[in-house]
């Protein structure tokens, strides 16, 4: 997977129903590459499917995990856009202090995480990464508290 597919791939991840003819516009290149890097992607099962985003707290994943990561130099427009096309980001989020950016992970199985760990720390510009898996959550948000709770009082 090139970098036109990485960017590719963010454009889908942020609305998969974008046509081929503004996907090509926004890439710089023709219709006929778009469409035959999306068959490429679908044959080679990087893509697998078009589905609709849901709130992160909707969502289901058996693993969770937070990647902090430092780039190197003044790459992180390119890193970001290069994590935006990584299919185990869900999120993405520039921070201070010792990290640059503060992605979310969701994956289904460990060996899955492990594979998103490895392409992620191919991306050229990062300089270090340090990976949390969500073992429990002890306090939701305010919103998702008063959800439950009136969730809750109606049963």
């Amino acid at each position: 997977m090139d970098q036109t597919d990485q960017q590719l791939i963010a454009l889908l991840r942020n609305n998969a129903r974008t046509g081929v003819a503004t996907l090509a516009k926004r890439l710089g290149v023709s219709r006929g590459t778009v469409a035959n890097r999306i068959r490429k992607l679908e044959d080679s099962g990087q893509i697998v499917g078009y589905t609709v985003r849901l709130r992160p707290e909707t969502e289901a994943a058996d693993i969770v995990a937070w990647m902090s990561i430092s780039i190197e130099g003044n790459d992180a427009r390119r890193v970001s856009f290069s994590l935006l096309g990584e299919p185990g980001v869900s999120s993405l989020h520039s921070t201070n202090g010792q990290w640059d950016l503060l992605a979310e992970l969701r994956v289904a199985s460990l060996a899955e995480l492990a594979q998103v760990l490895e392409r992620v720390r191919l991306i050229k510009g990062i300089r270090n990464t340090e990976t949390s898996i969500h073992l429990e959550t002890y306090r939701a948000s305010l919103k998702q508290q008063h959800q439950q709770e009136s969730t809750s009082a109606s049963v």
